[in-house]
């Protein structure tokens, strides 16, 4: 068995956001993990049951680093008022919190910003790791397919790392750390998270020009962006004094809730579950960025387990003998359809659909990764350069040959007779009358020969009554 050589990383140690018929994943990946320079722990010499944290109150820790001084605004209380009118949302939320904002937290310390910005993501997703916006934001900051590239989050085939807890954290915070310096204040920051640094900007020199201030509360903003500090100093509120507004906070220990592994050769998403004796949406909130049934050793990829669970996968780990990966990658040399693809490959169709993601009447173009079964043949973990660089195209098969219709037996003409694209046929009054009188000397042409062939009478009859009546 090919070993899964990891290292244990402590959260407090890890140091936004095809109408043409053609799709594409590829986007350019970062050369290195962020995590690279993190104190690491050997798992084939430590055990996790020998690390500790404290276990105070987290949200004690969040009250004292707040930083932000309260907006007390209309729009400020109008958000207090619909979060408190909503106990069971907030709750939820806040309860969805309690895998990340730890780690969150250690992020936003280290950095020594304000303790608010690790509730931002309350705002922009409720802590939903692969919440999805109708503007394609998505992960815990929400980061759009263009900023998520300028912060080098990997997007392609095998993850998408605007979605991934560490990677999308460091690069938000990194993004807000910049917009801060920018603008000199947190507020103008958030608002240019949200809406960008180029809007905020534009709408400062307007109120230069009428010769205005240029601070938050003085910019006409868009209602979105208007409302967006007011939502955050409103749960910053709420995490000040839950009681005064009727929300009850979930306890929160001040430690780690997860471990990040490093991955040492490919595995199979289903057996690290498996290993680590957890249930499948619990791997999934940990681990969204991951797109395929396979993590690759090959990506700088890590895989976040509860604290409680490391242990129960190294064990477990320890004492299994089968093969860990089950799947492979490999490149399509040339344009085709699924079916054709899954012929060469020697692979199911519906296996090959589903797994890739490809949806039907679509055809996978020259160049393209797709993920496969491994095979005696295809043994070995999938290439450090596919890993990072893997894309898949999709496009439109062209549209068919139109078909002539068939000659009628008997019309004059009908061995001459040429195929015309539909707009000849149907373009303008003469073409039209053309094809009527076509038609009806053809049905002539078909009474005369019933008429005078009797060895054609039992076809001619047929072919005649038709004529009649269409004459």
């Amino acid at each position: 068995m090919r070993l899964l050589y990891a290292a244990i990383i402590f959260a407090a140690l890890l140091s936004g956001c095809a109408s043409t018929g053609e799709w594409t994943s590829d986007t350019p990946t970062k050369a290195n993990s962020r995590t690279s320079k993190a104190a690491r722990v050997n798992l084939k010499s430590q055990s996790v049951s020998k690390v500790y944290a404290p276990s105070d109150n987290l949200w004690i820790r969040i009250r004292d680093g707040f930083q932000m001084e309260p907006m007390n605004t209309p729009l400020e209380i109008e958000q207090i008022r619909w979060l408190s009118a909503r106990p069971d949302y907030v709750h939820r939320s806040m309860a969805r919190s309690s895998r990340y904002l730890f780690y969150i937290v250690q992020e936003v310390n280290a950095r020594n910003m304000p303790t608010e910005i690790a509730l931002l993501p309350f705002v922009e997703s409720a802590f939903v790791t692969n919440a999805k916006s109708s503007a394609k934001a998505v992960g815990l900051w929400q980061f759009m397919p263009a900023t998520g590239k300028d912060f080098r989050l990997t997007q392609n085939v095998f993850r998408d790392e605007r979605r991934d807890v560490l990677q999308s954290t460091d690069a938000a915070l990194d993004y807000l750390q910049r917009l801060n310096n920018q603008f000199g204040s947190w507020e103008l920051a958030l608002a240019a998270y949200n809406w960008g640094a180029g809007n905020i900007l534009k709408a400062q020199k307007r109120n230069l020009a009428a010769g205005l201030p240029t601070n938050y509360e003085s910019l006409t903003l868009p209602k979105e962006t208007r409302n967006y500090v007011p939502k955050l100093m409103a749960y910053r509120q709420i995490v000040l004094d839950p009681q005064a507004y009727g929300i009850v906070l979930p306890e929160l220990e001040n430690h780690p809730y997860f471990v990040a592994l490093d991955v040492g050769a490919d595995i199979d998403v289903a057996l690290v579950i498996q290993l680590a004796e957890i249930p499948s949406d619990e791997f999934h909130s940990l681990n969204p960025s991951f797109n395929k049934p396979v993590i690759l050793s090959n990506a700088n990829q890590q895989i976040l387990l509860p604290f409680g669970h490391a242990e129960i996968f190294q064990e477990n780990l320890k004492n299994y003998g089968k093969p860990l990966s089950s799947w492979t990658a490999v490149q399509i040399s040339k344009t085709e359809s699924v079916d054709q693809a899954a012929k060469t490959l020697g692979v199911e169709v519906d296996m090959l659909r589903e797994v890739n993601g490809i949806p039907r009447g679509m055809r996978i173009r020259a160049g393209s990764t797709v993920l496969i079964p491994k095979t005696n043949k295809r043994p070995g973990d999938v290439s450090s350069a596919m890993a990072e660089n893997a894309s898949l195209s999709l496009e439109k098969p062209p549209p068919p040959t139109p078909k002539c219709p068939k000659p009628v037996k008997g019309a004059k003409g009908a061995k001459v007779a040429k195929c015309a694209p539909e707009k000849s046929q149907t373009k303008g009054n003469s073409s039209a009358n053309n094809a009527a009188s076509q038609h009806k000397s053809a049905s002539t042409g078909l009474a005369k020969s019933a008429k005078n062939s009797s060895s054609a009478a039992p076809t001619a009859k047929s072919s005649g009554t038709g004529g009649s009546k269409n004459q």
